[in-house]
């Protein structure tokens, strides 16, 4: 690999760059939310889906084998009967789940801001819908 070749490998706005599949991986709807969820500590399958409202199993189980896959979440295995399946954060995990946890609370608290945003914004592309205060 030469110089050139380590430029775009490292740069996600080129199209060839492998992190797209990475940026793909970790900024679709859900996983955001499972990197939240997990930050405390191990959850079951379970916990996790009931924790993320909305999210089928299908989905919840698809995106953990991405992010077990990614190398940021860990998957184990207790050998009970029935077998056991827990989920946590690997230390590359915990290194994402920090912006990500930031993001949530920057939503969390400025939600209220956005909604008043769009409702302007909707109230400039239709006048007719505006209420008329009289004098």
């Amino acid at each position: 690999m030469d110089e050139s070749d380590a430029r775009w490998i490292s740069d996600t706005f080129h199209s060839g760059c492998p992190g797209r599949e990475v940026m793909e991986h970790v900024t679709g709807r859900w996983v955001p939310l499972i990197l939240a969820a997990l930050t405390p500590g191990p959850m079951r399958f379970f916990e996790l889906r009931e924790r993320i409202e909305g999210i089928s199993e299908k989905m919840l189980s698809a995106k953990l084998r991405t992010l077990v896959r990614d190398g940021l979440v860990e998957r184990t295995v207790e050998p009970t009967t029935p077998p056991q399946v827990s989920y946590e954060l690997t230390e590359l995990g915990h290194g994402l789940s920090r912006p990500f946890g930031q993001l949530v609370r920057w939503i969390s608290a400025h939600t209220p801001e956005v909604i008043a945003a769009q409702r302007r914004y909707d109230d400039s592309l239709n006048p007719a819908s505006r209420t008329i205060l009289s004098p």
